[in-house]
């Protein structure tokens, strides 16, 4: 399957067109965790073409499948964007690292996923797993009529989504989902970007801790989604980006889950930036450095 077909697949609809691919509900019916609310989604676009969703009630995967004429790798990631998990930087952090791996013949999924939300969840703190989860679940599950292999499907996640797609990596032996055929929720890898991978004052991004978490979060919980504190020998390879200088995210994030990785002798790689603060996306403008150019081989070798 390739392109720019509609069409239906168990009842879940490949519902519209949006940056030029193809656009799938995530749920065939009742958005688990959900009740009524007013919620309407909103997509703004800053001057420098920047666009920001808000108010996701229907989450959804975009699809970018390699073209014809370009190999298919059989690999695929599914990408959330970050946000500090109030908004997604749909664009810089999602669409446009999907268009990218495509061309280099990886099929690349857009997470558009629900920001955890008193006012559309009963619990939001798995909001957002439930999102993920169910996206890795729904990819695997058609991964022969995508031209995907089953054990070569990865997570990435900048910032926020950093911190969910670490979050699915660690928290992928409890479904938080219905899984009727036992489908394999676990990453094969992960690439993070600037990833917040901590609730541990300190370390963490306050207003994602404060969005996922609430004001006043049980230990408990700052515990169980500090993922440097989830990683097992089971926890997938993973591949992440990080500057020095960024004040948002400290870097102490992304060390501290790849110590965590190491203790385990988990491969994982870390690349270091001196400056290019928070949010870069694809391009650290500091540098003509290019960490996707490092990831790539670094995929090759997993």
């Amino acid at each position: 399957m390739r392109g720019f077909q509609l069409i239906s697949v168990c009842g879940l609809l490949f519902c519209n067109m949006a940056f030029g691919q193809t656009v799938i509900n995530l749920y065939d019916d009742t958005v688990p965790n959900s009740k009524p609310s007013a919620m309407e989604e909103t997509l703004t676009t800053d001057a420098n073409g920047i666009s920001r969703v808000s108010g996701v009630t229907v989450p959804t995967l975009t699809a970018y499948f390699p073209k014809v004429g370009v190999t298919n790798t059989g690999k695929a990631i599914i990408i959330c964007p970050g946000g500090g998990y109030s908004i997604l930087a749909i664009t810089h952090e999602g669409h446009d690292i999907a268009k990218l791996l495509a061309e280099h013949g990886i099929t690349a999924f857009v997470l558009k996923y629900r920001l955890p939300s008193d006012e559309i969840m009963i619990d939001k703190r798995i909001g957002p797993l439930q999102d993920a989860q169910r996206a890795i679940q729904l990819v695997r599950e058609h991964a022969d009529e995508w031209g995907i292999a089953k054990d070569k499907v990865g997570i990435a996640g900048s910032s926020a989504g950093g911190h969910l797609a670490a979050t699915l990596s660690t928290h992928y032996q409890k479904a938080v989902i219905d899984n009727p055929k036992r489908t394999s929720l676990r990453p094969d890898f992960s690439l993070l970007l600037y990833p917040v991978i901590s609730m541990q004052e300190g370390l963490t991004h306050g207003g994602s801790k404060k969005n996922l978490l609430g004001s006043e979060p049980k230990s408990k919980d700052v515990r169980l989604f500090s993922n440097e504190l989830q990683v097992t020998k089971n926890t997938p390879p993973a591949f992440l980006v990080h500057a020095e200088d960024d004040t948002a995210v400290p870097i102490a994030n992304s060390e501290a889950y790849i110590k965590a990785l190491e203790k385990y002798g988990i491969t994982a790689q870390l690349t270091r930036y001196a400056k290019g603060g928070h949010g870069f996306g694809l391009h650290n403008k500091t540098t003509s450095d290019k960490w996707f150019d490092h990831f790539m081989v670094w995929l090759e070798g997993i």
